[in-house]
């Protein structure tokens, strides 16, 4: 797979998640143990991306 588009997908599944929890904490139908579950995965694809960036330097 194409290095750019693999940080393109984990930059916008870290970039969803994060809006996703946002939005559903706002209309209240969100519990504290999802939300800490949704912007986990957010969080780790956002680690994965950076890491290979690194990585190629």
């Amino acid at each position: 797979m194409n290095k750019d588009l693999k940080k393109l997908i984990f930059k916008s599944i870290g970039l969803a998640m994060g809006v996703a929890t946002l939005v559903l904490n706002i209309i209240k139908t969100l519990e504290s143990k999802s939300a800490i579950t949704l912007l986990s995965i957010g969080l780790i694809c956002l680690a994965i991306s950076e890491l290979e960036n690194r990585k190629e330097s």
